[in-house]
């Protein structure tokens, strides 16, 4: 399975970005993807989860102002988007995607590589 983000880039504080995921290969066993990310010195965090039915979960940190959704094809998602608004300088991160499988709590399988958000002004 291959994973491949884009979108990252620079913006002001309180602007937008959309960051996409594409999956492609045959997977086992997943039924979810996943966006974390980043900070050199912190652990990974996950900020978004969309299940095959459509279901999201947000860290708390995000919540309000990103957005997750999946592409509209029925089965299991190999498109998820990442719609990120109200930006703040603490938002810069690597942005990585996965996808993985979400049951009480959600285990990443594969992953595609990063993209750099950078919030500033």
């Amino acid at each position: 399975v291959q994973l491949q983000a884009s979108g990252g880039g620079s913006v002001q504080p309180g602007g937008s970005l959309r960051l996409s995921c594409a999956a492609s290969g045959r997977d086992r066993g997943t039924n979810a993807m996943g966006w974390y990310r980043q900070v050199p010195g912190k652990e990974r965090e996950l900020v978004a989860l969309v299940s095959n039915s459509g279901n999201t979960k947000y860290s708390d940190s995000v919540k309000d102002r990103f957005t997750i959704s999946r592409d509209n094809g029925k089965g299991t998602v190999n498109q998820a988007y990442l719609q990120m608004s109200g930006l703040k300088p603490e938002d810069t991160a690597v942005y990585l995607c996965s996808k993985g499988r979400w049951l009480d709590q959600y285990w990443p399988i594969y992953w595609g590589q990063g993209t750099l958000v950078t919030v500033s002004s």
